[in-house]
């Protein structure tokens, strides 16, 4: 099924309709050939505006620059990043019968593409239904990967590996999207289960629902088989976050006349009365939730304390705190997700609620709903919304690029927000109705770091030190220079300021390659300054160290 559509346009009595017409709008939405993704060049970096500039203050068009010749303005800072799903082969790999040199060319193209796009980062799906898009001894290897459950490719090789490695090399962080509870689609699954599948080999933990199979957040053993699942990946993969979704208890279904079904889970629920629990149904699946979400906290900063865990919830709130006018499907009572209280505890570094809904849709409207979750953040953790840019397409319904871009607008004019993740990159791959373009030179136009996460650490990098170096190429070419920021174990990123004449222009690039260019410019004229400071990991900038040519 598809995996950020499927249930997004809900409104309160929608429940039959989430499944109408699902196939026909996952074909509009998603029809697209791997053949499509062909990376962009990207166009030159845009000037840096304003001394006190941000991520928040960047525009299409920017403004006079204010000239300060030994100070450039803040780096600006921004989450830009794209769901990559698996499941249903939506964005990567494109089909179940690739060969492993058209996944590892699909990896490329789509790294290349986010890079050229000034995005900084992929939230690509590893765990889509208790299986594996790398090699794991817990968990069998994904037939969205291979075509068969538990067979691994062939010529081998590790994808969740390649993906760290290339998207680092460019620059990106990789965060692992983990689906918590879904076990098996069953109206979609093209080969039996494997004897290592959760369904085989707890098979009292997985209840069936409707088409799907789905571990029991009863029970204790599905929070023990995701976590494990997690601290494997965590344990043996440079991962920069740990991403769930809004599949917590399964998106209700109905029977054929129309009533809901209710999630079977007679067995749990009687066995938690037993041991003498109090909790009323409702508030008790609530329980079973957020003890998941609060020991994945725990777990994700005991292994690595830099890593992010994000989690990218239904876009609605809880019903009895929404804005007036505000209406819709309720994930607090239907999902059972308190995803109030987990931003109120800290049990999260990232909130990216699924906003997909239009900046004029007045019951789901943009604007409000962003309103919503930044004053539910009482703890100032990061809020990066979701956007629908996969709604762009050949269809009637089809949105029209400008909504995307003013839901940026709407987000960098929010204090408290910091960022979108769109869904998905299929949708920029095939640059439908020009959106990557019109990203690549409007909003995106410069280069943006990663919003700094300084409660999990706050101590800067080393000031990177700035070398000159000059090479003959031979006896007839004029010596070249280039010049080499050292930095030190810590930095992963170098934030750099150029000065040609009286503008500063903003990029960024991997300490893997300390070589900055300092050749002029055609279009912008003689480099006249140098600025860099070092990133680390969790954002943290050093001071910079600066170079002058005169």
């Amino acid at each position: 099924m598809n995996e950020k559509l499927t249930r997004k346009n809900l409104l309160p009595n929608t429940a039959a309709a989430l499944r109408l017409g699902l196939f026909a709008l996952i074909l509009a939405l998603f029809g697209g050939c791997a053949g499509d993704k062909v990376p962009q060049p990207a166009p030159k970096p845009a000037p840096v505006v304003t001394a006190a500039g941000s991520a928040s203050t960047v525009t299409a068009a920017p403004a006079p620059p204010v000239f300060d010749p030994h100070k450039p303005p803040p780096a600006p800072r921004e989450f830009r990043a794209a769901w990559v799903a698996s499941v249903g082969n939506i964005d990567w790999p494109s089909r179940k019968d690739l060969s492993v040199a058209q996944q590892q060319a699909e990896i490329i193209a789509i790294l290349d593409t986010a890079k050229s796009m000034r995005l900084n980062a992929i939230v690509l799906q590893v765990r889509p239904a208790a299986d594996a898009l790398y090699p794991s001894s817990l968990e069998p290897w994904s037939e969205y990967l291979t075509g068969e459950q538990g067979r691994p490719p062939k010529p081998f090789y590790d994808p969740l590996k390649m993906w760290i490695d290339e998207a680092h090399q460019r620059g990106l962080e990789l965060h692992a999207w983990f689906n918590p509870y879904r076990a098996r689609t069953l109206a979609t699954a093209k080969s039996a289960a494997h004897a290592g599948h959760v369904s085989k080999q707890q098979p009292a933990i997985v209840k069936l629902y409707g088409d799907m199979q789905w571990m029991d957040p009863g029970e204790p053993q599905a929070a023990k088989q995701t976590l494990a699942v997690i601290a494997d990946v965590l344990r043996r993969y440079d991962v920069d976050g740990i991403h769930i979704d809004d599949y917590f208890y399964p998106y209700p279904i109905n029977d054929t006349k129309g009533k809901e079904l209710d999630f079977p889970d007679d067995a749990s629920w009687q066995h938690y009365l037993k041991e003498g629990g109090k909790l009323a149904r409702a508030d008790w699946r609530r329980q079973n939730v957020d003890k998941l979400i609060e020991q994945l906290h725990t777990l994700i900063h005991k292994e690595k304390i830099w890593v992010k865990f994000g989690i990218s919830p239904f876009g609605i709130g809880r019903p009895d705190r929404l804005p007036p006018g505000i209406a819709g499907f309720s994930q607090y009572d239907k999902l059972y997700a308190d995803v109030e209280l987990w931003l109120q505890n800290g049990w999260l570094d990232y909130l990216a609620p699924q906003l997909y809904w239009p900046i004029d849709q007045a019951p789901q409207a943009y604007k409000t709903l962003l309103d919503y979750w930044v004053a539910q953040n009482t703890l100032g953790r990061h809020i990066w919304a979701g956007l629908y840019t996969g709604r762009i397409t050949d269809s009637e319904q089809s949105w029209q690029p400008q909504e995307i871009l003013n839901q940026i607008s709407a987000t960098r004019e929010k204090p408290g927000a910091g960022g979108n993740l769109h869904f998905s990159m299929t949708a920029l791959m095939q640059d439908r109705k020009g959106i990557r373009d019109l990203l690549q030179r409007g909003p995106y136009q410069q280069a943006a770091l990663v919003p700094a996460t300084p409660w999990l650490g706050s101590a800067a990098p080393t000031v990177p030190v700035l070398v000159l170096d000059r090479e003959n190429k031979s006896a007839n070419t004029a010596p070249t220079a280039s010049l080499s920021a050292q930095a030190d174990a810590n930095t992963v990123s170098l934030a750099i300021w150029k000065r040609y004449g009286k503008q500063w222009y903003f990029s960024v690039q991997t300490a893997a390659n300390p070589k900055i260019s300092i050749a002029d410019d055609p279009a912008y004229g003689a480099l006249q300054e140098i600025q860099v400071s070092a990133v680390d990991r969790l954002g943290n900038e050093s001071a910079r160290a600066s170079h002058e040519f005169r």
